[in-house]
């Protein structure tokens, strides 16, 4: 994939289970160059360790892969970096993370928000678009689709540029050009 311009400030990168999604947000940041893999997934299982074992495989060694399941916002400040990209897959699992270990929500959410403008380098970041089925059956359940759908709202109004994967393939929602500061 050739990227006629450099990557804007923010890019939300959404889609379905096996969209494509992260594969797309990969090739924007391969695009322009090496970039640094921020990995929010924990091993829990078996089938998650699989999971992740055939991200790391897809990717190979061009990436710098940090792990970080919680703390989102300080890896994001210590790692941007003008010409480096960061890619952070995915926005879904934090979120899940953070309410399973209790943390609030609506604060993270919020400090997220804040610390987007202030990166020196470029983010994409991925999330789940889940609210497209019925309304779960369960209160934790319906909690957490809530908080992921107010979490893609939020970031999709901040972010520069917004795409949905559909089947493999892209649908531009927002693409506003603007160039961080240097």
């Amino acid at each position: 994939m050739h990227i006629e311009r450099p990557l804007p400030p923010v890019t939300l990168v959404l889609g379905g289970v096996r969209s494509g999604k992260s594969v797309y947000a990969e090739q924007l940041v391969t695009s322009q160059g090496n970039g640094i893999y921020l990995a929010t997934a924990e091993a829990r299982d078996e089938e998650m360790a699989q999971r992740i074992e055939q991200h790391k495989e897809r990717r190979g060694e061009v990436w710098t892969t940090v792990e970080e399941p919680l703390d989102l916002l300080l890896r994001l400040e210590k790692l941007s970096r003008p010409k480096t990209p960061v890619l952070v897959d995915c926005l879904t699992l934090w979120l899940s993370n953070l309410m399973e270990a209790g943390q609030d929500v609506t604060f993270e959410t919020e400090r997220l928000l804040r610390c987007l403008p202030t990166l020196v380098g470029p983010v994409v970041l991925v999330s789940n678009e889940i609210g497209l089925g019925g309304i779960a059956g369960d209160p934790p359940t319906r909690r957490f689709a809530d908080s992921l759908g107010l979490l893609n709202q939020t970031v999709g109004l901040t972010a520069d540029k917004v795409v949905l994967i559909t089947a493999g393939l892209p649908v531009v929602l927002k693409d506003v050009e603007r160039v961080r500061k240097a």
